[in-house]
């Protein structure tokens, strides 16, 4: 009876567990951005501060004036000045060796990511990684193209490979299109599969399609 009562608890406290972890990172996370957020308000001059202007605090007045600032930086990025400014910013910054390989390659990742063509990550596949007979999965992010794809024998597809737990780090692989198996599973569904280490799956296991099935106009 004590080992059931003990079992029990067991499960009541691994439950809470994993409700109140994912809930406690994100609400975290969110608190940091925000405490980010609110210190810009300490760049403004203490007797234009708003408060000191207003009788009132304002709560979350730094993610205000985030947001606003950051609305009034595209605003003028569109403009002809500002595509000017921009552009001799690049200029500049081109000639700096360390510093120009660091900003091309962020400024290609965020290209990449707030691009409004599409999502950076297009589909989840299975590839045999990191050798035959072994898989993983990866995310197609394009399709080969310029002398890499020239130099192959066969039609190669861009993907990346995340790594288990922090998929923010991976490997950027050229796979060819008829080795790669499609998955039905989303995105985010894979994505939570690779974070979990392979604990947490899709509820839904959906047919798998054959190789070669992922055509130029969906990745």
């Amino acid at each position: 009876m004590l080992k059931k009562i003990r079992k029990g608890i067991k499960g009541i406290f691994l439950t809470g567990m994993a409700a109140i972890i994912p809930l406690g990172v994100t609400l975290y996370i969110l608190y940091l951005i925000i405490g980010m957020m609110n210190k810009l308000v300490r760049i403004v001059p203490a007797r234009f501060h708003p408060d000191q202007l207003l009788p009132f605090h304002i709560p979350g007045l730094g993610v205000i004036i985030t947001l606003i600032l950051i609305f009034i930086i595209g605003l003028v990025t569109k403009s002809y000045l500002g595509k000017k400014l921009v552009s001799f910013g690049e200029i500049m910054v081109s000639k700096i060796p360390l510093v120009r390989g660091i900003y091309n390659a962020l400024k290609q990742l965020v290209d990449a990511v707030f691009n409004d063509r599409g999502q950076s990550f297009k589909r989840a596949v299975l590839i045999e990684y990191p050798r035959k007979g072994l898989y993983s999965i990866a995310f197609v992010t394009g399709i080969s193209r310029g002398e890499v794809q020239v130099k192959t024998a066969q039609k190669c597809v861009n993907v990346f490979v995340p790594t288990t737990p922090n998929p923010t780090s991976g490997f950027y692989i050229m796979v060819p299109e008829a080795d790669m198996i499609s998955l039905s599973m989303t995105v985010e569904e894979a994505f939570t599969l690779i974070i979990s280490g392979g604990i947490v799956s899709p509820e839904d296991v959906k047919q798998i399609p054959e190789k070669g099935e992922i055509h130029a106009n969906n990745v």
